[in-house]
């Protein structure tokens, strides 16, 4: 048996200032971008160069699900990204300003750092050794 995590959805509270945010901040590809209806939207995105899980920003809908925005883990690290050269990274998120919740250290596993989205949602960003 073979199987692959192939999505996530991540909550947003708009579609395009999700898409500028992802592709903008932190290079991710739009991967796509479907009218499904009036307000919603099919927006798959990628991090660079990436064969693997690809994140679904899915708009908020109600009270409920827009208080999740930015805390569907309850304040704990969500996603992981990989990267093949943290520093050259790191510093692409300090020159556009995303926010660093944990300054970079070297760890058994590797480089990490901890960032978060424009709406909060902790991530770490790891070179592995």
């Amino acid at each position: 048996m073979k199987q692959d995590l192939f999505q996530i959805a991540l909550v947003v509270s708009d579609y395009d200032e999700a898409i500028d945010f992802y592709t903008n901040k932190l290079r991710f590809t739009l991967v796509e971008d479907t009218v499904m209806s009036e307000t919603k939207r099919w927006v798959v995105i990628a991090p660079p160069g990436s064969s693997g899980c690809r994140l679904l920003l899915a708009k908020a809908v109600g009270e409920e699900q827009q208080s999740r925005v930015g805390n569907q883990t309850g304040g704990r690290v969500f996603l992981f990204l990989h990267t093949d050269d943290f520093w050259r990274d790191y510093r692409h998120l300090l020159e556009n300003g995303v926010t660093i919740i944990r300054e970079p250290s070297e760890e058994v596993y590797g480089t990490v750092a901890v960032f978060a989205d424009l709406y909060g949602n902790l991530w770490d960003m790891i070179e592995p050794k």
